[in-house]
């Protein structure tokens, strides 16, 4: 009678290195997954708007008249099985959607890089074509789900994004010229579902307890560090409410949080915490960290002079527990172009142009 070999499990082979060895090809499949869903929406966004610019063609020519599109849906619909996506109202959306970027070449380029679910909430919620751009190109870069997408829309991402201007020391733009681009002025944290009087530590524990959501209104190049991050000065310990890396600056990215109004002597500290960070904590090939107050309200004329002299790369930024008034923003936003038209109108006469 044969006796049973026992293998002995090799250090190679040993239960944590095979679970590593499995979650590799697991990464893969998953990769490989995401690559296919990418193909096939950039397929459907094609097919799309292949598709609009046909049935927009024949209308503009007076080819197709009145109810053509009706008898297209219905001729689809017994022609091809399982072709319920392309009934009246999907066929006009993609008319729709050649009408609405066929002569942008920007959004040509770059229509395949979002799905088609992305394509119908932009072409749904937004009007402007300068609207629609800007969160074409905020999909794209910030890769959000259409339920992100959606949110954003709602808190009026692109009239706070346009009409506010980001409150940045001299000294930040001029070690991060881009900081310009990825500091906002005013945040919307109604995720956090704070109450009227709430704290610093409510604040604190609801941005934590909501990072995900953070990240999405911060940008998603945001990496959190820590929380009530500690820092070792002398025999003294202080705490960093929030601590970030941000991939594209390079650089840590502390926060302080405040329930109140800004106070110019709040910089102070926050100077007194970016210098401990870059003595003790930043990496040699990172750069200068940042400083952002993040607080309930301000008066921007405080804010100017508070950072004018400043020497350190500083932003200054409220929060809003609310979504904002969209009304309120839109009139804003008309004010901002007007005046923006009259700077245009003003320069021109200033310098002789015609037109």
């Amino acid at each position: 009678m044969q006796k049973k070999r026992t293998v002995k499990a090799s250090s190679k082979n040993s239960p944590s290195n095979l679970e590593q060895h499995f979650f590799e090809v697991s990464s893969m499949i998953l990769e490989a997954r995401r690559t296919a869903y990418r193909k096939v929406d950039a397929v459907l966004v094609e097919l799309y708007w292949t598709i609009g610019g046909y049935i927009s063609a024949k209308v503009a020519s007076s080819e197709w008249g009145e109810g053509t599109v009706d008898q297209l849906a219905e001729y689809l619909f017994n022609a091809i099985p399982d072709s319920r996506g392309f009934n009246r109202r999907s066929l006009y959306r993609m008319k729709q959607f050649y009408d609405a970027y066929s002569r942008n070449e920007k959004v040509s380029a770059v229509r395949t890089q979002i799905s088609w679910t992305i394509h119908r909430i932009i072409l749904s919620k937004t009007k402007l074509p300068e609207e629609r751009e800007f969160y074409i190109d905020y999909a794209i870069q910030q890769k959000v789900t259409s339920r992100e997408l959606e949110h954003q829309i709602s808190s009026c991402l692109y009239e706070r994004t346009i009409t506010d201007t980001p409150k940045l020391s001299t000294v930040l733009r001029q070690i991060h010229p881009v900081a310009e681009t990825i500091f906002r002025d005013s945040y919307t944290l109604d995720f956090l579902g704070l109450s009227t009087g709430h704290c610093e530590y409510d604040l604190r524990k609801g941005i934590v307890g909501s990072l995900k959501h953070f990240l999405i209104e911060f940008g998603r190049d945001f990496a959190f560090v820590g929380e009530e991050y500690r820092l070792q000065v002398g025999m003294q310990d202080f705490f960093v409410d929030l601590l970030f890396y941000h991939r594209e600056l390079q650089c840590l990215v502390a926060f302080e949080l405040k329930v109140d109004d800004f106070k110019p002597e709040y910089l102070g500290k926050l100077s007194f915490y970016l210098e401990a960070l870059d003595c003790d904590v930043k990496k040699p090939h990172e750069k200068p960290s940042i400083g952002i107050i993040l607080c309930k309200g301000k008066d921007a004329e405080v804010v100017e002079y508070a950072l004018a002299r400043t020497t350190s790369p500083a932003a200054i930024a409220e929060y809003a527990t609310k979504l904002p008034d969209k009304k309120l923003l839109q009139s804003k936003l008309h004010e901002f172009f007007d005046s923006s038209v009259r700077e245009i109108k003003a320069d021109r006469g200033l310098n002789g142009w015609t037109g």
